[in-house]
Order: C-alpha cells, then structure tokens, then sequence
C-alpha cells in the first residue's frame, strides 16, 4: 500500500524528500535511487501527472503546493500531462538494478512511461 513507508525519517524529513525526488522525477525523466523510495515516488508521481491531466486552476494550485520548481509545473502541465491523455495510470516504472556497492542496498531506476 503506497504512502506507508516510514523509510526511517520523520513525517516532515520524509514528505520534503519525496517532493525533491518527485521534482526531479518531472524534471529529468528518470531516476536511480532505493527501491523502497522509488515505489514511494512512484505514487506521489501518478498523482501529480493526474492532476496535470485535469488541467484547472485548482489542479495547477495543488501541483504548485508539492512541487519544489515552478518550471517544472509549467513542464508538467504543457508537456508530460497531455502525452499521457489516452493512459489511465501507470505513468512511471520502477527497474530494479542490483545492490549498491557500500552498504548494499537494493537499487533501482525510476523512469516515466514513454
């Protein structure tokens, strides 16, 4: 079930991380972080290219209030939503890539849906 993991912060640490990712998720079109974040942002993400897909001023509001970057609403809104008209859901796919190599953490990659 999305949204609860802990991943070892608190709720306000944790929330602020996750808005990073999801920005930069939006930003770049992929993404190498841990599993366990990557299936984290992976929901956040569907629901900010969702609002993207209803296109009001409400929406736009909503995004603007958890993304990180205003450019990057702007981006949301005119280039990512409007790809993803005809799909419903499943906009980002996580991969997984194998353990990193100091403490072995399991990795994968975050990538949108082309």
């Amino acid at each position: 079930m999305p949204g609860t993991r802990k991943l070892g912060r608190t709720t306000d640490i944790r929330m602020s991380m996750l808005r990073g990712l999801v920005t930069y998720l939006l930003e770049n079109g992929r993404l190498e972080t841990t599993v366990y974040r990557a299936k984290e942002v992976r929901a956040l993400a569907d629901k900010m290219i969702t609002l993207g897909k209803k296109n009001t001023l409400a929406s736009k509001r909503q995004a603007l209030a958890f993304i990180t970057k205003e450019e990057v609403v702007v981006k949301l809104f005119n280039e990512i939503a409007p790809s993803y008209a005809e799909r419903n859901g499943g906009y980002t796919r996580v991969l997984k890539i194998g353990p990193r190599r100091g403490d072995g953490a399991e990795m994968a990659i975050i990538e949108l849906v082309k």
